[in-house]
């Protein structure tokens, strides 16, 4: 992730063609009105982000589905209870007494049929009912199996929190890219505005006799030099105001309204319009409470947790298991009259001992301890990339501050110098050239000032971002 960004036209481009191809196109005679106009404040944005942007919202499911998965591996410490009901139809049988073609038609008692009379064999039809209670009596996997869950979840809650971290420095970054378009923007047309009325002065004073053609083609020139400027600038700006609708959920064809003004803070570093990170603190402190290490520690417990199922799997587990049922074997098959059931009820208690499945308790051991060394060395990783990114933000903010004071200073000097130009041209000291390149020099000077400010605040919110911290406007949004 970098911590600053410049403002560039070619990157904004590129972003410009890639919402281009997701963008719905409107119906036919659609046409956004000015009631449609959305005017927010960075806090509505970073708060609207929180409660409608896909992001946050994503990351939220994640904590539901953990929830989900702790209640599943509770489950399996609890009883479960099933029931079943049965229809069986006997066609052919071992047990079934026929009487063999030719037979004696003798009407006495068949004694096998006697015998066979009150047993289920051979019956043609058979109703079974069934309830089954399942209990784990003893089981090592359980409690191994509930904590992991128990981290996933605690795991996901620090996942929402990064993701909210993150979603803030991305709303914060575009809002103020957004600001600085629009300020480029509104530069750029005081420039052309200050060619055109320029040229109308040199046509006058060509029509006065003051001034020659050549003075008059110049001032043309010179304008139409800066008009594709003021076409970039307010392309740029369009652009910039996509992205920002991107991530606030605002349709792409409202019109969006910034209120809050790109302006220079009154004590760079402090507090700002466009949110601030407290004073320097100890990088390894930061590493500790950020949220994303914090979820990595919890995927270290669920590794080691993951080890101690596969030892788990050596060791024996006690079952027990009670099953009551019902069973009828009426003549007909609709004859169910209810008499005749009779009762099987049984219990049984089960001692799974494990022997030998071909080594594969052992590679499953294996996999799990080096699967718990992996999320170590990740973890350590982490802690190193979450230090040194907060120490660039830091470095960063402090360097933007800087920037400011010195590019208002050169604002200042350019207007001056502009506004001296300007004066010895209409006493005939100056000449053409030298007030367009006073002007230019002006439009970068504004320029530079304004994308200094932005960068302060882009590394502001960069600096928040290497703390993992989040505002309440958008961590309470749901």
């Amino acid at each position: 992730m970098t911590l600053s960004s410049h403002f560039t036209p070619p990157l904004v481009l590129r972003r410009a063609f890639a919402l281009a191809l997701v963008a719905a196109p409107a119906l036919p005679g659609q046409r956004p009105t000015t009631s449609d106009t959305v005017r927010i404040s960075i806090d509505e944005a970073l708060v609207r982000a929180g409660t409608v942007g896909e992001e946050a919202r994503l990351a939220r499911a994640q904590v539901d589905f953990a929830a989900t998965q702790v209640a599943s591996a509770r489950s399996a410490a609890l009883p479960s209870l099933d029931g079943s009901f049965n229809y069986q139809r006997t066609y052919a049988s071992p047990f079934q007494i026929k009487v063999s073609p030719g037979a004696s038609t003798d009407t006495t008692p068949n004694p096998l049929a006697k015998l066979f009379a009150n047993l289920p064999f051979g019956r043609v039809n058979q109703y079974t009912a069934n309830l089954t209670a399942t209990q784990a009596v003893f089981s090592p996997r359980l409690g191994s199996a509930l904590r992991i869950a128990n981290y996933y979840q605690s795991a996901s809650h620090f996942g929402l929190r990064e993701q909210l971290a993150e979603t803030e420095y991305q709303v914060r970054a575009s809002y103020a890219r957004a600001l600085l378009a629009a300020e480029l923007r509104s530069s750029a047309g005081e420039a052309v505005a200050q060619a055109s009325r320029f040229l109308d002065q040199e046509r006058l004073r060509l029509a006065a006799g003051h001034s020659s053609d050549l003075d008059v083609l110049r001032a043309e020139v010179a304008l139409e030099n800066l008009r594709p400027q003021l076409l970039d600038a307010e392309n740029a700006a369009a652009i910039a105001t996509l992205d920002l609708k991107r991530l606030i959920n605002v349709p792409l064809l409202a019109p969006l309204v910034l209120t809050t003004r790109l302006v220079a803070p009154a004590t760079p570093g402090l507090a700002t319009a466009l949110g601030s990170a407290g004073t320097a603190a100890d990088p390894a402190t930061v590493s500790d409470e950020r949220s994303a290490v914090q979820a990595e520690q919890q995927q270290v417990r669920i590794a080691n947790e993951i080890v101690k199922q596969a030892i788990a799997a050596y060791i024996p587990s006690l079952d027990f298991r009670m099953s009551l049922g019902r069973i009828m074997y009426p003549q007909q098959v609709f004859a169910l009259n209810g008499t005749g059931w009779l009762t099987d009820w049984n219990a049984s208690l089960t001692l799974k001992v494990p022997i030998f499945n071909g080594f594969k308790r052992g590679a499953d051991l294996s996999q799990a301890r080096i699967g718990l060394r992996q999320e170590q060395f990740r973890l350590a990783q982490l802690r190193e990339a979450v230090q040194l990114q907060y120490e660039q933000a830091l470095g960063e903010r402090t360097r933007a501050a800087a920037t400011i004071t010195a590019r208002q200073r050169t604002v200042e000097q350019a207007q001056r110098v502009y506004d001296l130009t300007v004066l010895r041209y209409d006493q005939g000291l100056a000449t053409h050239l030298d007030v367009s390149d006073a002007r230019l020099a002006l439009l970068m000077a504004r320029a530079n000032h304004a994308q200094a400010i932005a960068q302060y605040f882009i590394a502001d919110a960069g600096l928040q971002r290497a703390l993992g911290a989040s505002s309440a406007a958008l961590s309470t949004a749901r």
